[in-house]
């Protein structure tokens, strides 16, 4: 089974912005989610991770006047969570999904301590829904 297992941030009660700790914490979090990968495949779980840019270089995109696209760039100040990156992982089952969504919770952040970043776990259906839908 496919889980996707996503980060989310609140700038407003999770942690300070990583562009503000100590360069060493900064290499402990990023050589934490570097092996987490690796284990990943090793275990042959991963399918895909990826870190994502800040909010303020997002855009959202509607469609507009005869489709053509209408962007809003960021910041949006509104946002009090957004998503910060993500694996795609194929494992037995939700337990182990939950199971690895816990240990990425408690990524090193600020002086070592767990970050306990709450992470979303979801997964990805692989069957297309039923033709009477």
């Amino acid at each position: 089974m496919k889980y996707m297992v996503m980060m989310q941030f609140n700038a407003q009660v999770d942690f300070p912005a990583i562009d503000t700790w100590p360069a060493e914490d900064v290499m402990a979090h990023i050589g934490f989610m570097r092996e987490t990968s690796e284990k990943l495949v090793a275990a042959g779980e991963l399918v895909d991770a990826q870190g994502l840019a800040a909010p303020d270089q997002a855009k959202v995109v509607r469609a507009g006047e005869g489709g053509a696209p209408v962007v809003t760039d960021g910041p949006f100040p509104e946002t009090k969570e957004f998503l910060i990156g993500y694996w795609i992982i194929d494992c037995e089952g939700p337990e182990r999904a939950i199971e690895f969504a816990a240990y990425v919770s408690a990524a090193p952040g600020p002086g070592g301590r767990p970050l306990n970043m709450p992470i979303e776990v979801r997964q990805v259906m692989s069957e297309s829904p039923p033709e009477e839908l």
